[in-house]
C-alpha cells in the first residue's frame, strides 16, 4: 500500500490547535496578572487581542482542519481511508472529482464521491505530503495528478 496522506496530519489536527490556544492562554494570563500586579485596572487592552486571536483560530481550524481524514492509503484500485480508528474502502471508480488546493497551508486534496458513505459523506479531504523543489506551491500536486490518471484509466479514457 502507498500512503497518500501526510504523516504530519496528526500535528495539524491535534497538536497545533493545542499549541495555539495554549500560547494565547498564557499571553492572556500574563496580561491579566501583569495589569493586576501593576495596579493598572484597565484590563480591556489585555483581553481584546488574545480573545480575538482565539476566535480567529476557531474559525480557521474549523474551516481548514475539521473535514480532514486521518490517513489515506492507495491499495491497488481502492483507497483505504482511516478516520478515528475506523477504516473505509473507497473504489476509485466512485470518485467523481479530484480537487487540489496548492496555495493554502497545509495544502489539501479533496475527493468528491459519486455515492458517499455514512461516516465520510460525499467528500474526502486529506493533506498530501509536502512537495519538494523550487516554488512547490505553483506546481500541481503529483498525488492529485496520479489519482486523476488512475481514475481516467478506470473510465477507459486516455491519460
Amino acid at each position: 500500500m502507498q500512503r497518500l496522506s501526510s504523516p504530519s496530519t496528526f500535528f495539524y489536527k491535534r497538536v497545533f490547535p493545542v499549541l495555539w490556544f495554549g500560547f494565547l492562554s498564557l499571553v492572556l494570563a500574563a496580561g491579566v496578572f501583569g495589569t493586576v500586579f501593576a495596579h493598572q485596572w484597565d484590563l480591556w487592552p489585555m483581553l481584546v487581542v488574545p480573545v480575538f486571536m482565539m476566535g480567529i483560530g476557531v474559525v480557521l481550524f474549523r474551516a481548514l482542519m475539521s473535514g480532514l481524514v486521518d490517513e489515506v492509503w492507495l491499495d491497488g484500485n481502492p483507497l483505504v481511508v482511516k478516520q478515528g480508528g475506523e477504516s473505509s474502502r473507497i473504489d476509485l471508480a466512485n470518485v467523481i472529482n479530484v480537487d487540489s488546493s496548492t496555495m493554502t497551508n497545509p495544502p489539501r486534496i479533496t475527493l468528491m464521491l459519486r455515492s458517499g458513505s455514512a461516516r465520510l459523506g460525499k467528500t474526502v479531504a486529506f493533506i498530501p505530503p509536502s512537495a519538494r523543489g523550487l516554488f512547490p506551491a505553483f506546481k500541481p500536486n503529483p498525488i492529485a495528478i496520479d489519482l486523476v490518471h488512475r481514475i481516467d484509466a478506470l473510465r477507459g479514457r486516455p491519460a
